[in-house]
């Protein structure tokens, strides 16, 4: 069995039932107590906390954290940025991704196959607040092109993972 396939933490230990409800359960609500998580899964308490202090072991939980809403922040402009770089080298890439991560603006950063080599989500007070972002970032390294594009709706905004169920041997 690969390390890729769907269920595989490290080699030989699987996510079983009970810990694909453990995480379903905290991706709902990580406030909940063991004993709470343990109700809604079938386990006492303390199995319960073993099996999260392995997952978290594991690196399957990452971590734990309160959800915030942008807009009740002050952070009402979501933009969608698309870079194309002209360079492909690991020191441009490494520069590049230093300084990206830093920006405290940019909530998601990937790199992308296809025509766009770069995608970002930045969350920004206005268009002002972006234009000053935008003026930083394209001073970082040289960039072939940066297209932005502006949310006007958010429709859909989800935290919690679709948690496959066990595979079927």
């Amino acid at each position: 069995m690969a390390d890729t396939d769907i269920g595989v933490v490290e080699p030989g230990r699987r996510l079983d039932a009970i810990d694909r409800k453990i995480l379903t359960v905290l991706q709902q609500d990580a406030s909940l107590s063991v004993a709470e998580i343990g109700d809604r899964v079938g386990l006492s308490s303390t199995p319960c906390w073993k099996r999260i202090q392995r997952l978290e072991a594991d690196g399957v939980i990452i971590k734990r954290v309160a959800l915030v809403d942008q807009d009740k922040i002050g952070l009402g402009l979501s933009v969608f940025v698309s870079i194309e770089s002209g360079d492909h080298s690991d020191a441009w890439l490494k520069t590049f991704a230093d300084a990206v991560s830093a920006m405290p603006e940019v909530i998601e950063f990937y790199r992308m196959a296809g025509d766009v080599d770069y995608m970002l989500r930045v969350v920004v007070a206005d268009m002002r607040a972006y234009d000053q972002f935008y003026k930083r970032l394209i001073g970082t390294v040289p960039l072939k092109n940066v297209t932005s594009r502006f949310a006007m709706e958010k429709i859909k905004s989800v935290t919690a993972l679709p948690v496959p169920p066990m595979p079927v041997s």
